[in-house]
């Protein structure tokens, strides 16, 4: 999963983006997460309930959500 992308849940802005700065095993308590402002994060997670993956940049702004690799809550208000 490293180098990924994931939505993380936030407060204020709802989804935040953030890259996945090491590989996560299963059992793993937190993701280690990178904000794009640059913030590194340690997210507490439940391996039942990962944070959705973020569609590629090529998909930002398709007209047909149809065609996300990744259609959930954070892509669709994203796009």
């Amino acid at each position: 999963l490293q180098y990924n992308r994931v939505w993380i849940p936030d407060k204020e802005e709802v989804w935040q983006s953030a890259e996945i700065t090491r590989n996560y095993k299963a059992g793993d308590r937190f993701l280690h997460v990178q904000l794009e402002n640059g913030t590194e994060l340690n997210y507490p997670v439940d391996p039942a309930a990962l944070p959705p993956l973020r569609n590629p940049d090529i998909l930002v702004g398709e007209n047909d959500l149809t065609a996300l690799s990744y259609l959930h809550e954070p892509a669709v208000l994203h796009n």
